[in-house]
């Protein structure tokens, strides 16, 4: 390809399945391709593909479209809009905030019901603990110390202690 200025793209598929590709400086497959369609006037891509390549297109413009769209929405590009090119553009907005504000409020209601029922639970605990409470006349100072009282009785109970005894010898006695 040096010596004559030859455009080459070369591939090669191994035994094993691995594909080996060589192209000349300057040269890529697509336009190898389509500089081999127009010389022999051979369609390479089929219907099918040709239908892609148009499908692509479409999707491209609908994509252009909406990030349009979407900067119009974010209050960009707007100054050269008509008045009635704004009132679609105020429409959704509003009914963006509608459905914003529905969803609020949804929130606050479910808010105010959870909050109901720990009210709710926080009274029946009340409720139980007054009824389940030590009499008010009750010093605590007596408690504690009728505590204290019964915990040296018990200890006077048992007047010696336990004591373990190792199961296996030390390594220091088996020298």
């Amino acid at each position: 390809s040096v010596l004559c200025d030859a455009q080459v793209y070369l591939v090669v598929f191994s035994s094993s399945g691995k594909m080996a590709e060589f192209c000349s400086d300057n040269t890529t497959l697509s336009s190898m391709l389509e500089q081999y369609q127009r010389h022999t006037g051979n369609k390479i891509w089929e219907a099918k593909h040709e239908s892609l390549d148009a499908e692509i297109e479409r999707i491209k413009k609908e994509n252009d479209s909406l990030q349009i769209e979407l900067r119009r929405l974010r209050g960009e590009d707007i100054a050269p809009l008509s008045p009635f090119e704004l009132i679609p553009l105020e429409e959704t907005l509003q009914r963006g905030l509608t459905s914003v504000r529905e969803k609020e409020m949804e929130f606050l209601r479910k808010l105010k019901k959870r909050g109901k029922s720990f009210e709710d639970e926080n009274k029946k605990l009340n409720l139980f603990l007054e009824q389940n409470e030590f009499p008010k006349n009750v010093d605590m100072r007596e408690l504690d110390q009728e505590y204290q009282q019964k915990e040296k009785d018990y200890s006077v109970q048992m007047p010696f202690s336990f004591c373990g005894q190792p199961i296996q010898r030390s390594l220091e006695e088996s020298k």
